[in-house]
């Protein structure tokens, strides 16, 4: 449980954000989402871990993508947030406040999840159609970017085209997330591939400072992305994943999605800390540090 006495001014499912008047302070908390549920128990450290993560890809794409990051370092905490530092420390980033579009940029590499599901229903993925005889986990022919909106929480994120994109924030803001989505994607795949790690879709957030299309919100997360084992990579079959995606698959054989998520059981918990340590570790190359 975040400890912080101080009201944050926003909250998302996950991070809670302070606003420090020229910046925002943005904390992760240790807790998860799944089906657009928050779910009662967190992942110790998790929060830790989509910070880190972030800060690790935001410096590796310098030159890529402008990021909205100030600083995370504990020395740079405001005043009246040092009596948490112990709490903070690692897992908040200080942001220079942006414009947010309000466009989820989802990005497929791989033919996997609601993307497959619907490519055996429709022979395409979100209105893009695709060769046939594709099989599940098969890399995608091409890139796709696959935007939707961003829902409020408790509801749900909208599959659209990028016409409709287009309609909703303008040529040039959907152009730009387009391409900017694609390219972050591409030079962050490369990384990953050549640590062990298959980057098979992820979502990114875009804002606009000073006319200037930057990178927002977290980024390349076990929580926003679907990360593979490329060792263990194989056509056809669902994959070991170093993401949600195994609370996920709990959920899936344990509830009927009626009513609220059920308690998640201590094992599940302490697995889904551990894969999410080791993202971040087969990712940077660091050693994880809380």
């Amino acid at each position: 449980m975040n400890p912080i006495t101080i009201k944050p001014d926003a909250q998302g499912k996950v991070r809670d954000i302070y606003d420090l008047g020229d910046t925002l302070l943005f904390v992760a908390t240790d807790r998860i989402s799944a089906f657009d549920y928050i779910l009662e128990d967190e992942i110790p450290h998790k929060g830790q871990v989509l910070t880190q993560i972030s800060c690790f890809w935001f410096e590796l794409l310098e030159g890529v993508v402008e990021n909205h990051l100030v600083s995370s370092d504990v020395n740079d905490l405001p005043e009246q947030f040092k009596e948490w530092s112990d709490y903070l420390n690692g897992r908040f980033m200080i942001v220079k406040k942006a414009q947010m579009i309000p466009i989820e940029c989802i990005v497929r590499g791989y033919l996997t999840g609601s993307g497959f599901k619907d490519y055996q229903k429709t022979g395409s993925v979100c209105g893009i159609e695709l060769p046939s005889g594709l099989q599940n986990s098969a890399k995608l022919p091409q890139t796709l970017f696959t935007p939707s909106t961003k829902a409020e929480i408790g509801d749900h994120d909208e599959n659209i085209s990028f016409e409709r994109a287009v309609e909703i924030v303008g040529e040039k803001a959907a152009t730009d997330i387009r391409d900017l989505s694609l390219k972050v994607y591409e030079t962050a795949a490369e990384h990953a591939r050549k640590q062990g790690i298959i980057i098979a879709d992820t979502k990114f957030e875009f804002g606009v400072l000073d006319g200037c299309t930057i990178l927002g919100d977290e980024v390349l997360t076990p929580d926003s992305s679907r990360f593979w084992s490329a060792d263990d990579y194989e056509v056809g079959r669902e994959q070991a994943s170093f993401d949600k995606q195994f609370v996920r698959n709990w959920l899936n054989a344990n509830w009927d999605r009626q009513g609220n998520p059920p308690h998640l059981p201590a094992d599940v918990i302490e697995k889904t800390t551990e894969k999410y340590i080791q993202a971040y570790e087969k990712l940077s190359g660091r050693t994880f540090n809380f």
